[in-house]
């Protein structure tokens, strides 16, 4: 599980993937997300504007898991 650092108070699912590197670009974080690729806390997440906050865990169609601290 890979730590990503935020100093705000939460950051959106999809800026969060690019941010991460998993994706180049915003579209491509949109697409995985809509596909139904993307879990948060366990969960299925399809809004791209969902807010992330530390302690999530975000995990990329079982490619990466994402720990926000």
């Amino acid at each position: 599980m890979r730590k990503i650092e935020i100093n705000t108070e939460f950051i959106k699912l999809d800026q969060l993937i690019k941010f991460a590197g998993i994706t180049q670009t915003g579209g491509e974080s949109k697409n995985i997300i809509k596909d139904g690729r993307v879990f948060v806390n366990g969960e299925i997440v399809k809004e791209r504007g969902k807010k992330i906050k530390k302690g999530d865990i975000v995990e990329i169609d079982g490619i990466e898991k994402l720990i926000v601290v």
